[in-house]
């Protein structure tokens, strides 16, 4: 995996905060407070790098910062830089795995490198947000 970091906006809604990546149009979060906003922000990030990439969609590269304009209709409150990862180059591996193991993952997998990546990806979040806790 590779860690990107693209920009953010943070504005006042109302009595919270809304989130917008000017590179990714679609991709928004929320939250009650600013930081709350841009806790939230990572996850949005998260899952639009997956569902892009679950798609075939073409992720653009991120904007530096500091080259984003900045519009006059909207109340900034921050502008952040949010980490995503997104899959990097695949590399062969060779593992051993028990027969009865691969057995069940054949019976519901069409691609088996593909559901132990993914797997691997959910086991990884999991770590993070126990670390994180």
């Amino acid at each position: 995996m590779a860690t990107i970091f693209y920009p953010a906006i943070i504005e006042r809604a109302g009595d919270a905060y809304s989130v917008f990546f000017p590179d990714l149009p679609g991709c928004t979060s929320a939250g009650r407070t600013v930081t709350e906003a841009a806790v939230n922000a990572e996850e949005a990030l998260s899952g639009h790098i997956l569902v892009s990439e679950q798609h075939g969609d073409e992720l653009p590269d991120p904007s530096e910062i500091d080259a984003v304009e900045r519009d006059p209709e909207i109340e900034e409150v921050a502008r952040l830089l949010v980490r995503g990862e997104r899959r990097g180059k695949a590399v062969r591996i060779n593992i051993t795995l028990d027969e009865g193991l691969v057995a069940a993952i054949d019976k519901v997998a069409a691609n088996r490198s593909g559901f132990l990546a993914e797997a691997a990806r959910v086991a990884l979040a999991a770590k993070r947000e126990l670390a994180e806790a």
